[in-house]
């Protein structure tokens, strides 16, 4: 039975609850009220902080523990019976209040009943109404009828105790689909959204698992219902993988076009404007794509072929060249090699390569927007005066 017993009708009257009163504490310093932490002590279970001191916590658990007095009896399953005061019932659960209103009893008297799970998760649940205290083992056994208890007298502080602990380590992949029904049920979003992501994030996992194998065969409807938002979730992280790499792209062609600039303008390395004399003790280069872009230079201005189509790496020269021209601001004074001339060529082509190019071009300046630096119609405007 655990720390419940069991109390028949031959039971003496005196120690009900099987606890014998204990003597008052001894006189105590003063208690300090600011908060210390969340902890009650090394033995005592994380719990809502309480301006009540520890002596009158440990008073209300004698009350509960010896029955002093007590005025309800609530029968749980397999016959059990816990003896508890209605006053204090009354004043921590609305429900319990309501049930006690329509009780029967001898004399003043009155018992209710509480059916549908373990009793000793009913001790548990009643203890908290006096004291605002549990142990974690206790709340770990007994998480989810607890959870149900929450919800279904009204108990909004030990609701809330039962979604911090699940929400800081109570929650698992074995009870995590149980807990995401229940949370529906129990009208707990948080957790609802917790529990929910949790089941997505471990999908395989969580589908071999018992709770899982329950609610297929008890909620199909909420089984679709998963399974479609993890080919969602799977469709979501697909697109954001794609923008990624699309996003990478947009960088690297925004990198090579002030390369370009940087090499027709102030020479890099050993490549660069005819005017320009080099050193050997040149500050090293900032631009990545730089090396890569200058042996595509030194290629295109050797190769025998040029053509568009021709060579795939000149082929790709020209396309970089075009794509200058189109972001650079002030053409007269720019210093990479036909810019002005493609300016013109951007007059005769068809409009669905004039789309194609202005999407490529708003792409890469919105990409560059976004990463936080200047665009590079104004750094044109910098580089070529």
């Amino acid at each position: 039975m655990g720390k419940m017993e069991m109390i028949t009708n031959t039971s003496p009257r005196k120690g009900v609850n099987n606890v014998h009163p204990t003597p008052p504490p001894l006189p105590a310093k003063a208690p300090k009220y600011g908060r210390k932490g969340i902890f009650m002590s090394k033995r005592s279970a994380l719990t809502r902080y309480n301006s009540a001191s520890s002596t009158a916590r440990d008073l209300w658990d004698s009350l509960f523990d010896g029955g002093y007095r007590a005025d309800v009896t609530i029968k749980t399953d397999y016959g059990g019976i816990i003896y508890a005061h209605a006053n204090v019932l009354g004043m921590a659960s609305p429900v319990l209040r309501g049930m006690l209103k329509r009780a029967k009893g001898f004399g003043k008297k009155r018992s209710i009943s509480i059916h549908g799970v373990h009793q000793d998760a009913v001790r548990v649940f009643i203890r908290f109404l006096y004291s605002s205290r549990y142990e974690y083992e206790e709340m770990k056994e007994f998480m989810v009828p607890l959870l149900v208890l929450s919800h279904a007298y009204a108990v909004s502080s030990l609701k809330r105790v039962c979604e911090q602990q699940l929400e800081h380590g109570l929650l698992n992949l074995e009870n995590v689909v149980d807990i995401f029904q229940l949370s529906l049920l129990c009208n707990a979003p948080r957790l609802t959204l917790i529990s929910h992501r949790m089941i997505l994030s471990n999908f395989k996992a969580v589908s071999t698992t018992e709770g899982w194998k329950s609610m297929r065969n008890s909620h199909p409807g909420l089984e679709k219902e998963l399974l479609e938002s993890v080919i969602e979730e799977e469709n979501n992280q697909k697109e954001k993988i794609r923008k990624s790499k699309e996003r990478k792209i947009y960088l690297e062609l925004f990198e090579a076009m002030e390369a370009l600039v940087h090499i027709c303008r102030d020479g890099c390395r050993t490549i660069g404007p005819h005017d320009k004399d080099f050193n050997q003790n040149q500050t090293p280069c900032k631009y990545r794509t730089c090396k890569g872009l200058e042996l595509l230079v030194r290629h295109f201005a050797g190769c025998k072929l040029r053509v568009p189509g021709g060579c795939i790496h000149c082929k790709r020269m020209w396309q970089l060249l075009e794509l200058h021209s189109r972001l650079c601001a002030d053409s007269t004074s720019c210093r990479v090699p036909l810019c002005s001339n493609f300016k013109e060529k951007v007059k005769k082509q068809s409009k669905k390569d004039e789309i194609k190019w202005k999407i490529l071009v708003k792409k890469i300046l919105r990409t560059k927007r976004i990463g936080g630096s200047v665009s590079f119609i104004a750094s044109s405007n910098s580089m070529s005066s």
